[in-house]
């Protein structure tokens, strides 16, 4: 595995699913991370976790839709460690609704989650990723970035739309050796891919026939968009930016799309 060592990362949304596996194989890769998320709970046992296991971790409390939180979170985490290498934008929330099934409220929710507070910890990081004369950013997306799901117009748009910030922003800070690339990830066992599989009559048969559809037969795991992350915002990684790392067992390469919730 590539080393991080020496290096100090956000990850938002860290408290569970994708968010915490990455976290966890960024301080396995030798990194000092600040977890964030909304769930204080959780996420405060995910880094106590971690420190017990010998790595350096912490969690602070962050709604990364509110610029206030951003700041303070981007301006602690400098004020603990000392300075900022890698951001992991990977807070993210689904909404299980046709256009017209969905408020103005519950469409700027998914936007605000998903690409807003990306802008809000972008803007907030830069000054200090520049001051350690350049660093990593990471957006997390998804298959949806590439191809449609029934159901999902908010997250659907949410995610191309990342998927674009992600090129933009790559071509205005790659000169300051700020790279911005995205990781999307594919069918994951995360508690949002259960959570909105639970409406089925059979769950677990629903998720078979999803996975029916992707080339490997098998589920995606968190750890696995861990070692991808580490790949990602690694010096490993130092010509790579503007890009989209596609973890999803061959998804998107099929012909045939599952029309369901996303992953």
């Amino acid at each position: 595995m590539a080393t991080l060592a020496g290096k100090v990362a956000i990850v938002t949304g860290a408290a569970q699913g994708i968010g915490q596996g990455i976290a966890r194989a960024l301080t396995q890769a030798g990194a000092a991370v600040v977890l964030a998320d909304v769930n204080d709970a959780a996420g405060a046992d995910v880094a106590s976790a971690l420190a017990g296991e010998g790595r350096e971790a912490c969690y602070l409390h962050a709604d990364v839709t509110q610029e206030s939180d951003v700041h303070g979170l981007i301006d602690a985490t400098v004020a603990r460690y000392g300075r900022l290498d890698i951001v992991v934008n990977n807070a993210g929330v689904v909404a299980v609704q046709t256009v017209e099934e969905s408020s103005v409220d519950d469409w700027d929710q998914v936007m605000a989650v998903n690409v807003r507070a990306i802008f809000l910890t972008t803007k907030y990081a830069l000054p200090h990723l520049r001051a350690v004369g350049g660093g990593a950013i990471l957006n997390v997306a998804s298959v949806s970035s590439f191809v449609g799901q029934q159901g999902t117009p908010a997250y659907c748009a949410s995610k191309g739309a990342v998927l674009m910030l992600t090129k933009a922003l790559a071509l205005d800070y790659g000169r300051e050796r700020i790279r911005v690339n995205c990781l999307c990830p594919g069918i994951t066992d995360t508690p949002m891919l259960r959570y909105h599989a639970r409406h089925e009559v059979d769950p677990d048969a629903h998720l078979r026939r999803r996975l029916d559809r992707v080339p490997t037969g098998e589920m995606l795991y968190p750890e696995e968009m861990g070692r991808a992350a580490v790949f990602l915002c690694s010096d490993d990684a130092a010509g790579i930016t503007g890009t989209s790392l596609v973890v999803d067992g061959g998804y998107i390469a099929c012909a045939e799309f599952f029309a369901g919730a996303p992953g």
